[in-house]
């Protein structure tokens, strides 16, 4: 472990960070959106499985390792074989680029807590968001136009990730998720609420709901019910790995898995419902159809929740900065969440302590930051994010599968997990589904990724996901191959 103090203080803590990590900024803006796109209520059978098949199973499995090896990723990946040390670096490395691109979207919230005082995104909050504030361009010429307002709301951002960073985990991490998790529910079941007796939400929950059974047989749905899970309970990023190494020996790994892969699914169907509530409201009021309405991404959160804001009346100036205020908390979790993985492992390998690798990846997190407060900055964030999130985590996934089921020997702490476990019992199933069925459907999932990048994308794009690819595999090999500096580095201490 490093110098520095780094255990949960509580179960209860550590099961509020990882929720924490999961419901933040992602859900709200993204959900939603792949919900509603890919057959509405037929897309629930393809989200339940994959809840079941991979977002269940491989969080244990990650669990599991994690918790046994009480070290970082990095450092447990070579102590089961050396000659996978790179993917104990890789991972970790495509999450932080995910931290980075993560800055720019918190920077904005940031400056929406500000807006909503006074409601400063105007009567059009889609005309503000893409013209007035990201002075959106789709050339990369785009990087040479600086937005400075944006530039020191990512820096703020920093500057409260370095003093929550620097705290030890109970105290920093532990305590920030103790408050914003449970605000994060209350605010949302206030605006959802709310939104539910806005005139027209009908047609919104229509559009929702309305299941496409055809879509059933399409591969498409299916990949993106594998890949929502994926991203919503950050599989394969080494977080839940590197949280678990923190736990304490009575830790019940297994229902805590149940309680955090329900809480993350709850909340993000519940927040659907507000946000195509509002859709449906707008749809009325204005004679567009939802489906013109519904937009990718960011968009549902900067544009979707302040036009619910104009007409909230006095209310707007109550709910509204307690909105984003909260989701700035969240977007905070998984930064910080984000940032751990390498931090722990370069503590590890290189002896540093915690306080010195927080102050180094952070500053140059901060620095690299900098390109998305740009007004091509909001195209590069898509790239980078289709990037990491189709092609190099579903990749890491198909190997942490490889490595920790068969390398390792996942049955090696079943009965140790069982133990201790109040709900579920693991057996023969478990192992079926970590050592086979998922690396199968990950792979096929990965596959059509891949496909549909290369299908899709434009010349700029292509661009900058070679450019992410090649940033991402050159760093990953330095940190391989530079030699440790800790003693510690080839001793690893094992629970099980």
């Amino acid at each position: 472990m490093s110098q520095d103090k780094n255990e949960w203080g509580s179960n209860l803590s550590f099961i509020l960070a990882m929720i924490g990590s999961a419901v933040g900024l992602g859900n709200i803006w993204r959900y939603p959106y792949v919900l509603y796109s890919n057959g509405g209520g037929a897309f629930y059978i393809p989200y339940i499985v994959a809840i079941l098949l991979m977002g269940i199973p491989f969080l244990i499995l990650e669990y599991g390792v994690g918790y046994n090896f009480k070290s970082s990723f990095a450092k447990a990946v070579k102590k089961i074989n050396s000659k996978w040390e790179y993917l104990g670096w890789f991972l970790p490395v495509a999450v932080f680029m995910i931290m980075i691109y993560y800055s720019a979207i918190l920077g904005w919230d940031g400056i929406y807590i500000i807006l909503s005082f006074f409601k400063g995104w105007g009567a059009d909050p889609n005309v503000y968001f893409t013209t007035t504030l990201l002075q959106s361009s789709d050339s990369y010429m785009g990087l040479l136009q600086f937005i400075p307002l944006i530039a020191v709301a990512m820096l703020v951002g920093w500057v409260i990730i370095w003093f929550i960073s620097h705290r030890d985990l109970e105290e920093g991490l532990g305590k920030v998720s103790k408050v914003l998790v449970p605000l994060l529910f209350v605010i949302m079941v206030i605006i959802v609420g709310f939104s539910l007796t806005l005139p027209g939400a009908s047609i919104g929950l229509a559009e929702l709901f309305n299941p496409d059974w055809s879509l059933l047989t399409n591969f498409e749905i299916w990949m993106a019910a594998f890949g929502q899970i994926v991203f919503s309970l950050s599989l394969g990023m080494s977080i839940a790995f590197t949280y678990a190494s923190y736990t304490k020996d009575d830790a019940d790994l297994i229902t805590n898995t149940i309680s955090i892969a329900l809480a993350n699914s709850l909340f993000e169907n519940f927040a659907a419902l507000g946000v195509f509530s509002i859709l449906g409201y707008m749809s009325l009021q204005s004679g567009t159809p939802v489906a013109e309405l519904v937009t990718q991404g960011t968009g549902l959160v900067f544009v979707v929740y302040p036009t619910v804001f104009n007409v909230l009346g006095q209310w707007a100036y109550v709910l509204g900065p307690l909105f984003f205020l909260t989701v700035y908390l969240a977007g905070l979790t998984s930064i910080l969440s984000t940032i751990e993985p390498l931090s722990f492992s370069i503590q590890n390998k290189f002896g540093f302590t915690r306080s010195k690798t927080m102050t180094i990846l952070i500053i140059f997190g901060a620095v690299i930051s900098m390109m998305y407060a740009t007004a091509y900055g909001g195209s590069i964030l898509g790239f980078v994010d289709t990037f990491i999130n189709q092609i190099a985590i579903l990749f890491g996934v198909i190997l942490e599968c490889i490595i920790f089921a068969w390398i390792f020997k996942a049955e090696k702490f079943i009965d140790f997990l069982n133990s201790k476990s109040r709900t579920i019992k693991l057996g023969k199933w478990w192992l079926l589904i970590v050592k086979y069925i998922l690396p199968i459907f990950i792979s096929i999932v990965w596959i059509g990724g891949m496909f549909d990048v290369i299908k899709n994308a434009s010349f700029d794009q292509m661009l900058f996901t070679i450019l992410a690819a090649a940033i991402l595999l050159i760093t990953t090999l330095v940190f391989t191959v530079l030699p440790a500096k800790n003693p510690e580095w080839e001793n690893t201490e094992e629970r099980v």
